[in-house]
Parts: structure tokens; sequence; C-alpha cells
């Protein structure tokens, strides 16, 4: 081989090897490197289940007003509104106190087992929506149900790790004081009332936890610390529960 075809060999290697290489479209769109603050992101994640209340007392207690005042203070928690049979009272609204439905569709609803708990209180039924507290805790929102005990009961059975309150008034002189100070009720009904939440008093050691509404501030300061987790009031601690028993005795004698 000639020492000009040796020479013009290299020349051609050397052009092949400067070359540029052509490179696909989607190589190209591979080597591109990611936006600035945009690397190795990820998809925010779901919060964190929420958790779910029951609070029952005995009417006349105060657990109504409790409930909606703890409401108005953490903006976290969910009211879940129950079904009801009875008829609407001047001052509530359809949606925001209950769902008003008539007998037959309730009965629907028991069918279709769309009810986390359902009870019949006086001659009238109460129920939670299943799914409506089910939407609020996947939300991550804590839930509180406002239902009486035999609700509570039903909701332990299917929603295990709901925790659960009980209110009580200070004395059976003053529950029945409460009930005549709606000025809603007839006197039968109000001699009723007072019958069967004596008689409501009584399955207070069901639940977890225990609030006395003596003072109105002061039991909501209590019922919002036992909710942010304060054990200090749970119905398995001797004090909280000679408290109770004396209360109930109160009761026993009216």
């Amino acid at each position: 081989m000639s020492a000009q075809t040796r020479a013009t060999r290299r020349a051609k290697t050397t052009k092949r090897a400067t070359k540029p290489i052509k490179r696909s479209a989607k190589a190209k769109q591979r080597a591109v490197p990611a936006p600035r603050g945009r690397r190795n992101s990820a998809a925010a994640p779901a919060p964190a289940r929420g958790g779910l209340w029951v609070i029952a007392a005995p009417s006349g207690a105060g657990k109504t007003s409790l409930v909606r005042k703890l409401l108005e203070r953490d903006p976290n928690l969910r009211f879940s509104i129950s079904y009801t049979t009875r008829d609407r009272r001047k001052s509530e609204k359809h949606g925001r106190d209950y769902f008003f439905v008539k007998k037959p569709r309730f009965r629907e609803l028991v069918k279709r087992r769309a009810f986390l708990e359902h009870a019949q209180v006086f001659d009238n039924w109460y129920g939670t929506s299943r799914e409506h507290v089910d939407e609020l805790r996947d939300a991550g929102h804590t839930v509180l149900l406002e239902i009486d005990w035999q609700g509570a009961q039903q909701v332990r059975r299917r929603a295990p790790d709901a925790q659960t309150i009980f209110i009580l008034p200070p004395n059976a002189a003053e529950l029945e004081r409460r009930l005549r100070a709606r000025a809603t009720d007839s006197e039968a009904t109000i001699r009723r009332r007072l019958r069967d939440s004596l008689g409501d008093m009584t399955h207070w050691d069901e639940f977890d936890h225990l609030i006395v509404n003596d003072d109105f501030e002061s039991a909501l300061a209590r019922l919002a610390a036992v909710v942010r987790g304060d054990s200090s009031h749970r119905t398995a601690l001797p004090a909280v529960r000679a408290a109770a028993e004396a209360i109930v005795r109160t009761a026993e004698r009216a």
C-alpha cells in the first residue's frame, strides 16, 4: 500500500469519527434534563383517614349545644347529619339539622343497608348515612355523630375504631329544669321525655369517655380535650365512675 493510499484512509477515518451522531427523537427527549424543582417529584400523599366520635346523652343534657359550639371552634371537624322521621321544628332546617323524611322512605333506606346506625327514639326513627360518614373520613375530617345510646351500640359493631362519649347532666333535678325550659312540649311529653331520659342515663358505662355538663364552658373545654386525645375522662377511671354513679343515684330517687 502506498503512502498516499494510507494517508487517504486515515483522513476518511478521522472524518467519520468527528461527524456528529444523529439521534432519534425519542433519544433526544430522554436526554433533556428535567426542569429545576421537578426532579424526583411525587404525587401529594392522600390525607390520613379521619376519626369517628360518637356523642350521646339523655335528652336535656345539652349535647346538641356542646357539639355545635365544638364544630365552630375546630374547622377540621365535620358533623354527620342524621335522617329522621320526626316533624321539623320551626327553628330547624332540612339538610342542616336533619334530613327529614317520611317513614316509608326511611324503611326503604334501611332495606338498602344505607345506615351506619338507625334506631327508634320515642315515636320516631333516626339514622346515620354510612356513605356520608365514609366520604368525610376519607377526606381527612374527624366526624362527630350526635346520636342516642342505641345507635352507639350499632356503630361499635360496624365501625370498631369509633370512639364514644357520653354526656350527663349534674343531677336529675337539673335535667328536668332544662327539659321544661325548652317550652316546646306539652306536660305529658315532658313527663315522658324525663322518664326516658332518666333511664338513658344508666347506659353511661357503655361509653369510652364521660363528660358532666355542669357548666357549659367547662364541659365544652373537656369535650374538646377528649376529641384531641385527652384520656383523663375515660369511664374506666375510678374517679370518673364514682361521679357518674352519684349522678345516676339522683335519677333513681327522682
